[in-house]
């Protein structure tokens, strides 16, 4: 009789891991972030992350035809305006390019789950995610601004809400705009946990959101604090949040894994700009297997509690999943 304990049994082959194995993945598991951007016949490789476009709304409906195909979960919406101003107007003008875009996916593609996010970063031309006066982030000032985008992006057909701005009681704010506006049952889904990282720096670039002065260091949270993410979930939940979002993924697994403890509710991992160019600057070289990273990083963010992924990976991976383990 054997004196030790025999783990290898249940990984002997493919079969054996398929069936034991405590974590799967999927398409639907993932949110694809859409860049689009006012203009025609625009589809712009970001430099900085390959693969990734800004797309006019004229070119927009391949990538949505491959979205549906691959069944992806569903997108979220980043916009890109001709212009911009103090105020981040054309965050919340009814012919803002989220508003536009909003209106055809639903016009094209009616089944697909469109998630807005709701921030003035892009829109403003200082870069900054609120309201600014004498060189300050002004809180409250900005929640009116957010509650009227929200709004304005619902009746132009999006289906949840997502507010990144980190700004103090913007949950509520929102939610007391769509309530009033009719919009009862839109949920939203809160970027309760948005660190001020380095990760961020492609995504600043494919936005064209990158701050003009100073940081956002007032409004996002330090990346050493975990119990502070823990009262800030708690906030956004208290003041309506449907769903919560942890931003960036791969250095947060800690904290998505106390989140996921602590809330009843969906929690949404961010997989961000930096993590994906990280790798792909890898696989470029030769250094690493894409395919089998890639997979490993979105499960490993299941694992640590994420129930859905928003992740610049979402296309590549769906196709190696539909393809077989390659695990």
């Amino acid at each position: 009789m054997s004196d030790f304990i025999r783990h290898r049994r249940l990984r002997n082959d493919a079969r054996m891991r398929a069936f034991v194995r405590e974590t799967e993945l999927s398409a639907r598991d993932f949110i694809y972030p859409l860049f689009v951007i006012e203009g025609k016949g625009i589809c712009d490789e970001i430099a900085s992350m390959p693969g990734v476009c800004r797309y006019s709304l004229d070119l927009l409906g391949p990538v949505l035809d491959e979205v549906e195909a691959l069944q992806v979960g569903a997108v979220i919406l980043f916009g890109i305006p001709k212009e911009k101003d103090s105020v981040g107007s054309g965050a919340y003008a009814e012919d803002g390019i989220v508003q536009q875009a909003a209106r055809f996916i639903k016009e094209t593609h009616p089944n697909l789950l469109v998630i807005g996010d709701v921030c003035l970063c892009e829109y403003t031309d200082h870069g900054h995610c609120g309201v600014v006066r004498d060189g300050e982030i002004v809180n409250d000032e900005t929640l009116e601004l957010l509650a009227k985008t929200a709004v304005s992006q619902v009746r132009a057909g999006v289906d949840v809400i997502a507010p990144s701005d980190m700004m103090d009681g913007r949950v509520l704010a929102i939610r007391r705009a769509l309530d009033e506006a009719g919009f009862i049952n839109v949920p939203i889904l809160s970027y309760a946990a948005k660190y001020a990282s380095g990760f961020y720096g492609p995504f600043r670039d494919a936005a064209g959101s990158t701050p003009q002065f100073g940081d956002r260091r007032s409004y996002q949270m330090d990346p050493a604090n975990g119990d502070e993410a823990m009262r800030e979930v708690e906030s956004d939940l208290a003041e309506g949040a449907d769903m919560i979002i942890v931003k960036p993924a791969l250095s947060y697994g800690d904290i998505l894994w106390r989140v996921k403890q602590k809330a009843a509710c969906p929690v949404v991992a961010y997989n961000v700009s930096g993590e994906y160019s990280l790798v792909k600057a890898a696989a470029s070289q030769g250094w690493i297997d894409e395919r089998r990273l890639v997979l490993e990083i979105l499960l490993s963010l299941k694992r640590s509690g994420a129930d859905r992924i928003i992740t610049y990976h979402a296309l590549d991976a769906a196709k190696w999943l539909a393809e077989g383990e390659g695990r």
